[in-house]
């Protein structure tokens, strides 16, 4: 009897062994690249006419803001958002403007935080510990509303983010204006060629080919993230731990840069301020202890936009890594805004103590702040849309 339990022992250190994940991140982040370049290549082919349609409704700001939040709360990855976004602006004709794609990644950076959000409803059972771990998951919420409040207004008024992203693409050579025939992206064509085969075979419709791709391109994004952050979660989670736990007792700066390391590291700052969560239940670390390393994460998470940047290919390869930027420069941007002075970083903790002491008096108010918030926010700005219309 003894001797039967060998092998799945062994089998076992087969799947746990460094080389076997490092393997499996390199290929799953293969796939995904493919599902960005393919999602690009499907929305080529849609046809004008979608697409034109598509454009002239996200360039109302609101519109395109509603989006970016509406996607990311239902998808609960900021990730596959911004992927996608990157896909339409690097798309190799007609692709999405990027005056237009730029809210719908502000609305994304607010969409991420329901995950936490909805990580602090399991601490209801305890007044004291939903008090803690509410705030420090709000205060995520508050922060990023605060700078799209301040930075999409001003976006909209002088381009600062778009005009900044595109001056630094343009000056990062070999990443755009150049016409390098790189073998990774000869090989994600490749990757396609069986793809697009076997959805030729299905139908010989050019539209129906073309949406066939994009719903199949869409899934091999999400599904290709879900398991790279389980393959990255299961390699770094005590890693991650114990990075985010040293960054307690340290200075503002090195908590911001464990919060941008461990999101890296995992590929999901959902994962990261989750973690934090618990953690201020707890009573391991309170909320003003939480908020550097929350805004840390934010800024790592933007590595994941770079990266499908990286897909992109022909004329507009340069856009996706201005989209990317663009998110970079947003959250650098708002982390700037919010951070140094110490009235205006008391807004979002004052505000998230406030509704988390709300919260505790209510399980009904604190369900319902959440989806009035998610789901509520981007109707509100449907209804402002069609005010001014």
């Amino acid at each position: 009897m003894t001797g039967g339990l060998k092998p799945p022992t062994a089998a076992a250190s087969i799947v746990t062994h460094p080389l076997t994940r490092a393997a499996a991140v390199l290929a799953l982040l293969f796939v995904f690249l493919v599902g960005v370049n393919g999602l690009g290549d499907g929305f080529k082919s849609l046809g004008n006419n979608v697409l034109d349609a598509f454009f002239a409704a996200t360039e109302n700001p609101f519109i395109g803001l509603m989006i970016g939040i509406l996607a990311t709360s239902l998808m609960q990855s900021s990730s596959v958002t911004t992927s996608l976004v990157v896909a339409l602006v690097a798309a190799p004709e007609n692709p999405l403007p990027i005056a237009n794609a730029v809210p719908m990644v502000m609305g994304a950076n607010v969409g991420t935080t329901v995950t936490n959000t909805i990580v602090s409803l399991a601490h209801m059972g305890r007044r004291e510990e939903f008090r803690r771990a509410f705030s420090v998951a709000i205060c995520h919420d508050f922060f990023n509303v605060i700078a799209v409040i301040v930075l999409l207004p001003l976006e909209l008024m002088t381009g600062y983010l778009r005009r900044t992203a595109q001056w630094l693409s343009s000056s990062l050579t070999g990443l755009s204006g150049m016409d390098y025939d790189s073998p990774i992206k000869g090989a994600l064509k490749a990757a396609l060629v069986p793809i697009k085969a076997v959805i030729h075979a299905v139908t010989e419709s050019p539209q129906l080919q073309a949406s066939i791709q994009i719903v199949l391109c869409g899934c091999l994004i999400f599904f290709a993230l879900f398991l790279l952050v389980k393959v990255l979660r299961a390699t770094m989670r005590t890693r991650v731990e114990a990075i985010v736990s040293k960054a307690f007792d340290q200075n503002v700066l090195f908590a911001m840069l464990v919060g941008m390391i461990a999101t890296a590291m995992v590929q999901s700052s959902s994962i990261t301020t989750s973690l934090l969560v618990p953690l201020a239940g707890a009573g391991v670390l309170t909320l003003r202890q939480a908020f550097p390393i929350t805004i840390g994460a934010n800024v790592g998470t933007t590595i994941t936009a770079l990266l499908a940047a990286l897909a992109a290919t022909g004329v507009n390869a340069g856009a996706g890594i201005t989209i990317g930027l663009v998110h970079f420069l947003f959250n650098i941007s708002g982390t700037v805004l919010v951070y140094p002075v110490k009235s205006i970083r008391n807004i979002p903790l004052n505000a998230s103590v406030w509704i988390a002491n709300k919260a505790v008096e209510s399980r009904k108010f604190a369900v319902g702040f959440v989806f009035a918030f998610f789901y509520g926010l981007p109707a509100l700005f449907a209804f402002i849309d069609r005010l001014f219309k």
